[in-house]
């Protein structure tokens, strides 16, 4: 079951992650690239835990695709006073998205930020 659990964990690390066979010319790059491979892994099976502490028993791919609709958005633009604002937003959550945050302990600190940057 675990054999089953960690060959799933990493075929989920190479397709959803992104994380391709890449072939290093220097140790560091290899022993980095394995541990970003290896953080990644237990960030998910963190997650995976938390949420089956509460009887969600999703596994990544799930969780991954109901979360993926959530977003943050940064908006730049100028005024007529030739100010460059910038704003940064976050889309509402969905009920379903709402579970998952709140199983894990995660609020949402990331309120809408405006600031003026500069001018033209």
């Amino acid at each position: 079951m675990t054999l089953a659990k960690v060959e799933n964990a990493f075929r989920s690390l190479k397709s959803e992650l992104g994380l391709r066979p890449i072939h290093h010319q220097k140790t560091n790059r290899v022993i980095a690239h394995l541990f970003i491979s290896v953080l990644a892994y237990h960030l998910l099976s963190a997650i995976e835990f938390e949420l089956a502490k509460g009887g969600d028993k999703r596994q990544w791919k799930t969780i991954r695709e109901v979360l993926l609709s959530h977003q943050r958005s940064t908006i730049i633009f100028t005024d007529n006073k030739e100010q460059i604002h910038h704003i940064r937003t976050s889309s509402i959550p969905e009920p379903e998205q709402k579970t998952i945050y709140e199983a894990l302990n995660i609020k949402d600190k990331l309120k809408r930020k405006h600031r003026v940057i500069g001018t033209l």
